[in-house]
């Protein structure tokens, strides 16, 4: 156990944030900035009418913060809840690869709600962004695999300090109160993934509890309630509790921090499903194009990461059947079926018309895997299907990429693409103004009376 009088991660980390400004931050991080807002008040349009974010409009507080695409306000820790769902819901945000989390879907829920509570400039907010942010990129890398192998989700606990931390720096929070948000966050962390067992809904709402709760540590630190300066690296902090079955790689928390960001490598999804899924749909569809019949199929073998198995492949036969459209978002035989039959996978292939289609899940039936140890996961999200015919023919291919992510990213022009489809998917008649106030907000043009623009009013 580290000694009290050692410097702690998190005075360390505070020592960072206190430093912080915007006139220090990079262009190239602004931009991305710029690119997570725009994506991320999309996919609140498109998920404005489903049920599960109106179930939880209908369990949240009054007040005066703002709902993306709604004409409703409430308090901002249900704000933040409610926008952080809405974000998530339908899996298609974006991805650090390296984690894997969900940063935005924590991150903008979280600032906005910060912006309106301390009435932050735009700037504030930019910062408060990369802040948070690039906290939650560099926790991810100090504990590759463990979270998700010991039961948890890594975006619902890793999220939670990201949100208090982006939430302290943003609001210009002197250094005790840093470490204290810090330390509270670490009773608040939460989320496990059980939903994975019959698709329930708990995991949409993991991103917005994290931002809520990261919301709540900060303002408690600021009334001058304490944490532990060791919830870290302590006898009973984080990285015991939630990641106990490796080392954590703390240099990869410290190691060129403030010149190196890795959130500059955040990956945008082209599929609404989960991250891992999306390589072996690229590969499906590669073979669909040279026009295959699905029903000259005999079988389908993968090769795959072993970190992967227990959320994405098993129990297989689940997996061959998805029990809710949910459910299918996180099955990787079912995304091959998707790529092989269909040739695209879209919102309308994740519903129960899509589900209960006899030839996708004779297809997604066929499908097997077997554990590649050279794998590079969690580094790197890849895809490997080979399917043999009727006719004894062969048909394989591989993708060592994610498409959206660091080594083939997308475009501006794509993700504002994806914006309008979203706005679409959700019937939102003036996207465009939604658009606007994110540009704003990136330029560092304006102040916390933005955000109420982001509501339908």
């Amino acid at each position: 156990m580290k000694s009290q009088t050692e410097i702690s991660i998190s005075e360390r980390l505070a020592d960072w944030g206190t430093g912080l400004s915007p006139a220090k931050l990079k262009g190239e991080t602004v931009s991305k900035c710029r690119d997570l807002l725009v994506d991320s008040t999309g996919l609140c349009l498109a998920s404005r009418n489903t049920d599960y974010v109106t179930a939880v409009i209908n369990a949240i507080e009054p007040g005066p913060n703002t709902i993306i695409a709604h004409d409703v306000t409430a308090s901002a820790s249900s704000a933040a809840l409610v926008n952080g769902t809405a974000v998530h819901g339908e899996d298609f945000d974006d991805t650090f690869e390296g984690g894997p989390i969900h940063t935005s879907a924590v991150m903008i829920p979280a600032m906005l709600a910060a912006a309106e509570i301390y009435r932050l400039s735009s700037s504030q907010i930019i910062l408060g962004i990369v802040a948070g942010t690039e906290l939650f990129c560099r926790l991810a890398l100090t504990l590759p695999k463990a979270i998700h192998t010991g039961g948890f989700h890594p975006t619902a606990i890793l999220g939670s300090f990201a949100a208090a931390f982006g939430s302290t720096v943003a609001s210009s929070s002197d250094r005790d109160t840093i470490i204290n948000a810090l330390g509270i966050t670490g009773s608040m962390a939460s989320g496990i993934i059980e939903y994975l067992g019959d698709g329930s809904w708990t995991k949409r709402m993991h991103p917005g509890w994290a931002a809520q709760s990261g919301l709540r540590a900060c303002a408690m630190a600021k009334a001058g309630f304490i944490g532990p300066r060791l919830v870290f690296e302590g006898e009973h902090g984080v990285f015991k509790v939630f990641a106990g079955s490796i080392t954590p790689r703390t240099e990869q928390l410290f190691e060129d921090l403030g010149n190196l960001y890795h959130m500059d490598t955040i990956s945008f999804k082209p599929y609404p499903c989960g991250t891992m899924v999306q390589p072996y749909i690229d590969c499906a569809r590669q073979i669909h194009e040279q026009g295959i019949d699905p029903n000259e199929i005999v079988s389908i073998d993968c090769e795959t990461a072993e970190g992967i198995v227990h959320r994405l492949w098993e129990p297989l036969p689940l997996k061959h059947h998805p029990p809710t459209p949910y459910a299918a978002k996180f099955s990787v035989p079912y995304g091959i079926a998707l790529g092989l039959v269909r040739g695209y996978a879209g919102p309308d292939d994740f519903n129960e018309a899509a589900i209960s289609d006899p030839t996708l899940l004779d297809v997604a039936g066929k499908v097997n895997y077997q554990i590649d140890p050279d794998n590079p996961y969690p580094n790197t999200f890849t895809g490997h299907v080979r399917v043999r015919l009727k006719n004894g023919e062969e048909l394989e291919t591989r993708q060592d990429f994610l498409r959206g992510g660091k080594q083939s990213p997308l475009t501006r022009e794509e993700i504002d693409e994806k914006f309008y489809s979203n706005a679409k998917v959700g019937d939102y008649p003036e996207p465009e103004s939604i658009l606007k106030a994110c540009n704003r907000i990136a330029e560092m043009q304006g102040d916390f009376k933005l955000i109420s623009s982001l509501g339908s009013r």
